[in-house]
């Protein structure tokens, strides 16, 4: 029989063209053989079953298929909380933290959160851990989506949280909402149909598209989002929701007399990614 480091040295060099090869080919073992970290790097003598092995070299394959990670794990940290995943779901990205933080700070004591396009749920359910007196619901066209950000929820024992079926604010509509919310968060798609072809083969070949492309302009989802708020969000309520590189300028063009204190605010690199705005009132 081989042992973990036996076949981790396998996996490690049969990864040497990937940027990360060392740390995927850890993982991966570990998911294989179902131990963690701290276990391998404690005891890398253990023998390692045939099935195992098959296992993980399995997933080394995939991996040099360009599958990402996170879908061969099933898991993706965010907000410091494990979440599963799946290709029917965006991988979320770290970026994304930042429409938590900036919710946490405009959030009332007791309050109504929606959460537009939710996904796996990361948004949604790192609010209502940070949040446990505040009314969140999360909203998402996909029926799969919703399913697996229930899943995260059951998982990390929230109850509290509301899902619903619809495109951007429809659910919202059929659920009386009107001038009721007092934080909306989103994070669209806002990926153009041109900039969709330059992405990489891993994000094009396994990421949910319609997860990412809005439309030609990329804009196309966020123009509903600003146009439809206003009608749910109660006077100086905030509309809160990520948007991509260079889309700045055109993103505070969209807003119209209905909003004030339109700001944004950088990312970790320095580069614009949130945008918070006001409803007048």
């Amino acid at each position: 029989m081989r042992t973990l480091e036996d076949i981790f040295n396998q996996g490690k060099t049969q990864l040497s063209c990937l940027p990360h090869s060392e740390l995927d080919a850890k993982i991966l073992l570990c998911k294989s053989v179902s131990i963690s970290l701290e276990q391998f790097h404690a005891a890398p003598e253990i023998e390692v079953t045939s099935n195992q092995a098959d296992h993980f070299f399995h997933l080394i394959k995939k991996r040099l298929q360009s599958f990402p990670l996170a879908y061969l794990t099933g898991i993706k940290e965010f907000w410091s909380l494990e979440f599963s995943v799946n290709p029917e779901v965006l991988i979320p990205r770290p970026e994304t933290e930042l429409i938590v933080e900036l919710a946490i700070s405009k959030s009332p004591q007791a309050g109504t959160i929606v959460d537009i396009g939710t996904g796996c749920g990361t948004i949604a359910v790192s609010l209502a851990k940070e949040l446990p007196n505040t009314r969140i619901l999360a909203t998402d066209i996909s029926k799969k989506s919703l399913e697996t950000a229930q899943f995260n929820a059951k998982a990390h024992k929230l109850d509290t949280i509301e899902f619903y079926q619809g495109s951007l604010l429809a659910p919202l509509r059929k659920l009386k909402l009107e001038d009721n919310c007092d934080i909306i968060v989103s994070n669209p798609p806002y990926v153009s149909e041109d900039e969709w072809k330059k992405l990489s083969p891993e994000i094009t070949e396994h990421e949910p598209k319609k997860a990412l492309v809005a439309g030609q302009s990329g804009l196309e989802r966020i123009e509903g989002l600003v146009n439809q708020a206003p009608t749910y969000l109660k006077s100086g309520g905030f509309l809160i929701f990520e948007f991509g590189a260079g889309q700045k300028e055109k993103i505070f063009n969209i807003f119209g007399h209905e909003w004030i204190d339109v700001r944004s605010y950088s990312d970790l690199y320095g580069i614009p990614r949130v945008v918070v705005a006001r409803k007048i009132g």
